[in-house]
């Protein structure tokens, strides 16, 4: 469909369209078959973490139970996006209804504000094994430990509720078009009828405060491990220690890498296709890959994987 066509049935419809990636039909089939696969092993992958955790008594520590949490919170997050982008692969019009808009655009947002918080307390978590190893079983208790995820879904999902329905209340104005495969703040604050700068400053503040705030406690606690680290006497000892902080370390990087490059100023700064791209990475390529970092370099996760492995093989 040309620019012209999407213009005039952007001019005719309550909703927005989602230009997503444009390309040829050859080409849109080959990305269809491609996020679809991404999509189904990120599935497998994060289900699997959660039943090993699960079914295996050795996992129920503090340290698994959070990532099955959080393996729970990235087969949601990815579940927000890729659906609905797969639909909007193969359509011929790449329409989505103005509530169908806001709601992803919550639950997008909140689920990743939900990621920036789990992956704080899974920091805290690892500072008090390392740095404080005899009163952790007495700090990280099993109620502690479900306080700390609980505080975190109820701040990821009250973070952005109050700018996103007063957003959801403005005028759009003609073309209703967002270039992007997901309901961004950006694409959606620009085609506001009237300009909005308190609602973009509000939008940058509370993304700031929700990306910095969480990242510098990581930083911070991971300061301490390391420094608890370089303290141990044997090379074997702190191996280990390196090993248990180098997978969550990872992922960090991997979402702060890229999540800081879009959402400090959400409405201006990067063009599209570079929006695209990263929010492509944190969205898609990082839970796709988060299961695999967490489980190649722990022997206790591959164990229990292979259990979980065992026990479909016999179930067939």
């Amino acid at each position: 469909m040309n620019s012209y066509s999407i213009y005039n049935i952007s001019s005719n419809i309550a909703g927005f369209i989602l230009l997503g990636f444009p390309c040829h039909r050859e080409n849109q089939i080959l990305l269809f078959s491609l996020f679809f696969i991404i999509y189904i092993l990120t599935l497998l992958w994060n289900g699997a973490i959660i039943c090993a955790v699960v079914w295996d008594q050795k996992l129920q520590t503090p340290m698994y139970v959070l990532l099955a949490n959080f393996s729970f919170l990235e087969i949601w997050y990815v579940t927000t996006i890729i659906p609905n982008m797969l639909v909007n692969i193969l359509s011929e019009t790449k329409i989505i209804s103005f509530s169908g808009c806001f709601i992803q655009f919550y639950f997008f947002f909140s689920f990743g504000v939900t990621e920036c918080f789990f992956l704080a307390i899974m920091a805290f978590d690892r500072y008090l094994a390392i740095c404080r190893p005899l009163h952790y079983p007495t700090i990280m208790t099993e109620r502690l430990c479900t306080n700390l995820m609980i505080s975190c879904w109820l701040l990821g999902f009250f973070w952005f509720l109050v700018p996103i329905i007063i957003i959801s209340q403005m005028s759009f104005c003609d073309p209703k078009i967002i270039d992007h495969f997901v309901c961004d703040p950006g694409p959606l604050l620009a085609l506001m009828c009237t300009p909005a700068p308190m609602m973009e400053l509000t939008c940058s503040t509370l993304s700031c405060l929700n990306l910095f705030a969480p990242f510098g406690f990581i930083m911070g606690s991971y300061a301490l491990v390391l420094r608890a680290v370089l303290r141990v006497p044997s090379v074997a000892g702190r191996r280990k220690a390196f090993s248990t902080c180098g997978s969550h370390l990872a992922v960090v990087s991997l979402f702060y890498g890229s999540v800081m490059v879009m959402y400090v100023k959400p409405a201006s700064g990067n063009d599209s296709g570079t929006q695209k791209i990263v929010t492509l990475f944190y969205s898609v390529v990082t839970p796709f890959l988060n299961p695999m970092i967490y489980s190649l370099r722990n022997r206790e996760m591959k164990e229990a994987l292979r259990k979980v492995l065992g026990r479909r093989e016999l179930a067939s």
